[in-house]
This record gives C-alpha cells, sequence and structure tokens, in this order.
C-alpha cells in the first residue's frame, strides 16, 4: 500500500532528477555559468508536489553516460595550441620560400591548353636552318647513304622537289599571272585586276605600304553591275567588247584571268603546279655489279703505291709483286712485259700518247720500257727509298719518292735527272700533270698538298687544310685551274682547290679513307675509292657533291684507280686481289682520242703477239 508521503518523496526525487539532467546539459553548451547554476541548486528547496502528480521514470541518460570513443580520445589528447603554432609555421614557410613545384603542376594542367603563335618568328629563317636539301627529315642526325641503288636518286629528286613547292607555299607573297597575248590592253589590264571604263574604279589604297603590299591577283572593289559579265573566245580574238553588242559598255564588269589563283581547284599555287608538272631528267642508271672481274694475285695491299694504269692504246698495266702484266682491252688477253730482279714494283705509268710504260721499283730506280717491243729503254737513279708515284708530261717524267724528293727527268736528255724538288717532309705519294697549264700537283704522307709551275724548284701553292696524308689528286678537265685532292684515314674529305687564285673553294667529308680520285672525261662527275671502312666506289656530282652511286664489292681498300681511254670504264684494285671492272660514265659527246685512232686497232691493236 503506498501512502501519500511515498508518492510525494518519489516526486520530488524525479523533479531532482531531472533538474540535475538539465543542469549537466547546461554546463556543457555554458560552461561559464557552472557556479551559479549549481549554487541555485542547493539553496533552492524543491517545490511541494501536488497529490495527483504521477511518477515518472528516471532519465536513462543520466544515469548511463555514453563511453568516449578512440577519436575522441586522441582529440582530447591533443594541444590546440602546439597543432595551430606549427601550422602557422608551416604556412609561413611556404609563403617565403616558393617552391617550383607548385609551378611545374600549373605547367603540367595547362600544358594541353597551350595555343602556339607565329608572331614575332622568322619562318624564312628556320626553314633555312634545315640540312642541305631541305627534306622533311630531321637534321639531327646525318643519315647514312644508301648504297647506289636507283631508288635512292629517285627519293633524293622526290625530297628537293618537295623541299622547292614547301618553300613556294609558305613564303611565296604571289604568283605571276600570265596575260594572254590575244587579250587587248585594256583585256590584259582587266586580267591583272584593273577595271574597264565605265564601271565604279578601285578605292585607292592609304598609303604606299599597302598599295605595295596588295597582290595583284586579289580581286577589285566590287563592280557596279554586270558582275557576271564575260568574254566570249570569238569576241576576244577580234578585239570586241567582253559582253554582247547588246550590253551597254559602261555596264561591263570585271574580266578576271581564269587561271588565276581564285578560281584554281588545286590546294597549292599556280607556280607550284608548273614546278610539279615540269618535265625531270630521270637519274643515270648505274649497275651496281662490275661487267668483269680478274684475279690480280700478289697485289700489295699499300696505300702509298700506284700499281695500275690504263694507256691511251687501251691496255692495262699492273704491277704485281715483281712482274708487271698487262691486259689488253681488246682481246682481252694478258701478257707479262718484265720481272724486276731482287726488286719489287712501287708504280707503273703510261705516257700519254704512245706505248712506253715507266715503272718505279723499291729500290729507288725509275725503269722505261717499250711495251710494243717488250723492250726495255732505260734505267734511271737518283732517289734513296721506293719510287711510289710517277706521272708523265709529254716527255717529261716526274717521279716521287720515300726520300721526300721528286725529280724531273727528260726521257730524250742522257741525264739522270733535269730538276730536283725540295718541299715535302717525308713520302710523296701522289703525283698529277695538268698538262693544259703546266702545273704539277704533289702530295705527301706529311699531309701537305703542293702546286708547282712547270719545272720551278720552288712551289706555287702550299696547301695545309688535309691532317691526313694526301694520295689522292686529280685535276679538272672542264674548268680550268680546278684541282681536287683528298685525304686518309684520319681526314676523309675531297677538298677542291682554285690554282689559279690559290684558294679553296669546297669540301665535302666522305666518311671514309680516300684512295683515289679521277674526273669522268665526258660528264662533271668525280669518281673517289675509299678504304676505311666502307671500302666503296662513289660517284659524285660536281659542284653539288651529291652522290650519284655507290658501289661496293671490294672486300679490302680500294687503293688503285684508273679510267680507260674512252672515260667510259673505271678499273678498280685492292688489297683483295681482285680487280673489277664498272660502267660509271655515258659516251662522251665529242670524239676522243681513242676514237680517232680506231679504237686501238692500230699499231698496238693486237696484243697477242707480245710474249
Amino acid at each position: 500500500m503506498v501512502t501519500t508521503g511515498d508518492v510525494s518523496g518519489r516526486a520530488a526525487h524525479s523533479a531532482g532528477t531531472k533538474r540535475s539532467s538539465h543542469e549537466t546539459r547546461s554546463q556543457a553548451v555554458h560552461p561559464s555559468t557552472t557556479r551559479v547554476t549549481r549554487s541555485s541548486r542547493l539553496q533552492t528547496p524543491p517545490p511541494p508536489s501536488s497529490g495527483n502528480s504521477r511518477e515518472e521514470p528516471p532519465t536513462e541518460i543520466a544515469r548511463n553516460p555514453r563511453a568516449p570513443t578512440r577519436t575522441e580520445n586522441f582529440v582530447n589528447s591533443l594541444d590546440v595550441e602546439a597543432v595551430d603554432s606549427a601550422l602557422r609555421r608551416e604556412i609561413q614557410q611556404r609563403q617565403t620560400s616558393p617552391g617550383p613545384s607548385s609551378h611545374r603542376k600549373r605547367q603540367r594542367i595547362n600544358g594541353d591548353r597551350f595555343i602556339p603563335t607565329r608572331s614575332g618568328q622568322d619562318l624564312q629563317a628556320s626553314f633555312s636552318l634545315l640540312h642541305e636539301e631541305g627534306s622533311p627529315a630531321t637534321p639531327r642526325q646525318k643519315r647514312r647513304t644508301p648504297q647506289g641503288e636507283l631508288h635512292f636518286q629517285k627519293t633524293e629528286e622526290a625530297n628537293r622537289t618537295f623541299s622547292t613547292v614547301l618553300r613556294s607555299e609558305l613564303f611565296e607573297s604571289t604568283v605571276p599571272q600570265i596575260a594572254p597575248e590575244s587579250l587587248s590592253p585594256d583585256h590584259r589590264r582587266a586580267s591583272r585586276g584593273y577595271l574597264h571604263e565605265g564601271t565604279r574604279s578601285q578605292t585607292p589604297p592609304r598609303n604606299g605600304l599597302q598599295a605595295a603590299a596588295a597582290p595583284t591577283t586579289l580581286t577589285p572593289s566590287t563592280p557596279h553591275k554586270n558582275l557576271f559579265s564575260y568574254l566570249s573566245p570569238r569576241h576576244a580574238s577580234l578585239g570586241g567588247h567582253p559582253t554582247p553588242s547588246r550590253t551597254p559598255q559602261s555596264r561591263h564588269g570585271i574580266n578576271l584571268d581564269t587561271r588565276a589563283e581564285i578560281y584554281s581547284l588545286s590546294p597549292i599555287k599556280h607556280k607550284s603546279q608548273q614546278l610539279l608538272l615540269s618535265p625531270r631528267k630521270q637519274p643515270r642508271a648505274i649497275s651496281k655489279v662490275p661487267f668483269k672481274v680478274l684475279d690480280a694475285p700478289e697485289l700489295l695491299d699499300d696505300y702509298y703505291l700506284n700499281l695500275v694504269d690504263w694507256g691511251s692504246a687501251n691496255v692495262l698495266g699492273v704491277g704485281l709483286g715483281s712482274s708487271v702484266y698487262m691486259w689488253n682491252a681488246q682481246t682481252s688477253r694478258v701478257n707479262k712485259l718484265c720481272t724486276l730482279e731482287d726488286d719489287t714494283v712501287a708504280s707503273v705509268s703510261w705516257i700519254q700518247k704512245g706505248t712506253h710504260l715507266a715503272i718505279g721499283t723499291h729500290k729507288g730506280l725509275v725503269q722505261i720500257w717499250d711495251a710494243e717491243k717488250a723492250r726495255r729503254l732505260r734505267t734511271m737513279t737518283g732517289h734513296t727509298g721506293r719510287v711510289g708515284a710517277l706521272a708523265w708530261n709529254t716527255h717529261i717524267l716526274t717521279s716521287g719518292s720515300r726520300d721526300r724528293l721528286i725529280y724531273h727527268r727528260d726521257v730524250r736528255a742522257p741525264d739522270q735527272w733535269l730538276k730536283k724538288l725540295v718541299g715535302h717532309k717525308q713520302e710523296v705519294c701522289g703525283l698529277k700533270w695538268n698538262c693544259d697549264d703546266g702545273q704539277l700537283a704533289s702530295g705527301g704522307n706529311d699531309n701537305k698538298l703542293m702546286v708547282w709551275d712547270k719545272l720551278s724548284d720552288t712551289p706555287l701553292w702550299k696547301y695545309s687544310g688535309h691532317t691526313a696524308a694526301v694520295k689522292a689528286i686529280a685535276w679538272s678537265p672542264h674548268q680550268r685551274g680546278l684541282l681536287a685532292s683528298g685525304g686518309g684515314t684520319a681526314d676523309r674529305r675531297i677538298i677542291f682547290h682554285d690554282t689559279v687564285r690559290g684558294t679553296v673553294l669546297n669540301e665535302v667529308d666522305t666518311g671514309s679513307q680516300v684512295c683515289n680520285i679521277a674526273w669522268s672525261k665526258n660528264s662533271n662527275e668525280i669518281v673517289s675509292t675509299h678504304g676505311y671502312s666502307q671500302n666503296q666506289i662513289v660517284v659524285w656530282k660536281y659542284p653539288s657533291m651529291t652522290q650519284v652511286a655507290s658501289l661496293t664489292g671490294h672486300t679490302y681498300r680500294v687503293l688503285y684507280l684508273a679510267m680507260s681511254p674512252d672515260g667510259k670504264t673505271v678499273v678498280t684494285g685492292a688489297g683483295d686481289e681482285t680487280l673489277r671492272f664498272w660502267n660509271l660514265f655515258g659516251k662522251s659527246p665529242r670524239k676522243s682520242v681513242h676514237d680517232l685512232d680506231g679504237g686501238g686497232s692500230g699499231r698496238s691493236g693486237d696484243w697477242g703477239v707480245i710474249r
């Protein structure tokens, strides 16, 4: 049984519990009023409860508070002031020292939205900075030339045409229009963009610069009437009006040339179209395979020797070991001329016209033989080293030796030598006469090229452009005073000299050792043979020095080169003990000495009688 006092006590306890719960929440929201609330609660007695009040259950939140989580414990354990000061220091450091990372990040984000501009750029200069032919290929790395294939020549021609068209399209401001001759002067003016009488005149430019810059092929201002007036061919030939006779002359419109650029359906300009439609000279096809190969046992692999020469009688002389052999190009017969006693052959050279052959030996002797009669005419002395270079100028025979001396010998005189030339400091390995001007070119192992005037004992010019031995020497038969020389392994260049003025004209890096040079007798071309490292035969077009063909086949350095009397065939020799014959050049438009002599069918024609 529940009494009234029990109900009143329970009601008072419940109200006190509610007040304590409410005060607890008030303290959480307003911590500054905590003390006042507590004092009020202690001093204020609980209000009396009425008798009919019902008992309410106690609040569960107040009795069982929620346990704090791990995150709340970590947050409560942090020092707020320490964290705040650390963040402020980090912000200050970033503001005072700007890092490149943010800048790079912006560039990376905005890089795809970069729009290039051509303002302020010199496109003409940029185009000119490409490699020589202006091909779209990148010039960073020099590409290797294919080995003398015909498709390579066509590719080079296509690249040059593309370069020319591209230059015309990019940098050609106007395209000239050709007015037909059948038109009257008034009509020709109309085709250039002027108006006829009776029409509205073209608005003049503001200044002279605009007038100069305005292209003549652009359409003038719109005419007043008869925009679509025309000129029939019949009226044009008769000098009539551009429209039918019923149309007043004052209403005539513009008569533009139908070949003008504004009417063209082609994506390129008129000048470029003419360039592409113009006939092209087809590149000359050169066989990459020699048409004849001869074995040449004991052909020495020595850079400083000259063991092969082709005479005017169409006979090839070759020095093999201690013997000299002759190969007749007419009969393809081989005969032995001589065998040296206790000596070896270092050089051979035919006289320009005749059957005399000069032989230089390792012991420093120079022998002259009559090849037709297989008889030795005389032996000349003077050198103390091997004679590796010989050159003829009519009756003057010049010899160069390892003893660094050059001797002029008159084969008609009994004296051993006529003049002694001292200039080189090492072995003389190259000699060539220019019979037209009477100049002698000599090359030595001292990297020097010297030009001597006639029989003078003082050099006229001294060239020091090469950085290796100069053996390859050739005079141009097409231009006076043009001398080509080639350097050895450390140089690899062909240099062109003007011996009239004593200047250097041009040079080209061949990429390998230059062993021999010869000018074509029929065209302005050069053939050169090379050693390390490709062992190739190259035909060059002068003066552009573009490769016409590059031939391979020898497995050793191509040390020897000779040209046939008609200038169509060359023979090459190497240390692989082979002689290879190549058809490189076309027929001469003029008859050569060989052709005038009946093709070598005279006294020296049949070499089968030589034993």
